[in-house]
């Protein structure tokens, strides 16, 4: 029998993986008023004519022109990888009968949920460092006042905000999931007293 909570979560999980992937996949993380540039894509357009772009995609982490850009795009995509993991097994113990999982409950999936969004976060804070290699500085221009997280003539793009609110709901998806937790095992302990109490009751006496 699938639990309606269990239900629910992996609904969850799943819709989060494909908002993280769509920030992921975007090359709008920063972007001016004729380049924008993301974790693995950059674009350039002709004035007045933004939809006639031409992108180069960095398919490998050795394509990534700067070191701090290429660290940030390894936690991201890891964090997004233990995101992935985290929602199947969600889904196998939706779908599958207990029989089939006896793991169900054992794997500390809320772990695994953790450091999904340490990694993420960590590549977020990590990324406007990207602002000082060469392609930012050619797209953007010069930081103003020499800061390294400023990002000049550009501003910020629709797939960094898109991965910071994935991010929020994950942390939100973890606590809420924690707390839940912790009452299903409040519920189990006080399950188990009453239990133990009635057993104790109901022994015949000697």
């Amino acid at each position: 029998m699938v639990e309606k909570g269990d239900s629910v979560g992996t609904a969850l999980a799943f819709s989060l993986v494909v908002i993280s992937a769509f920030g992921l996949g975007s090359p709008a993380w920063f972007q001016s008023d004729l380049f924008s540039f993301g974790l693995f894509a950059s674009c350039s357009w002709p004035k007045d004519n933004a939809w006639n772009q031409t992108c180069v995609v960095y398919r490998t982490l050795k394509d990534i022109p700067d070191p701090a850009w290429k660290m940030s795009a390894a936690l991201l995509l890891g964090g997004w990888a233990l995101l992935v993991l985290w929602a199947l097994l969600l889904l196998s113990w939706t779908i599958l009968p207990g029989d089939f999982c006896p793991v169900k409950g054992r794997v500390p999936t809320q772990y695994i949920q953790t450091a999904s969004v340490s990694a993420s976060l960590l590549g977020l804070l990590l990324f406007p460092f990207s602002l000082a290699s060469q392609v930012a500085q050619d797209a953007c221009g010069p930081s103003s006042c020499g800061l390294l997280y400023s990002s000049g003539q550009c501003h910020v793009g629709w797939g960094f905000l898109i991965s910071i609110l994935a991010l929020v709901l994950t942390s939100l998806l973890s606590i809420v999931g924690r707390s839940q937790g912790d009452k299903i095992q409040e519920k189990q302990i006080l399950f188990s007293s009453i239990t133990e109490r009635i057993v104790f009751i109901s022994e015949p006496k000697p």
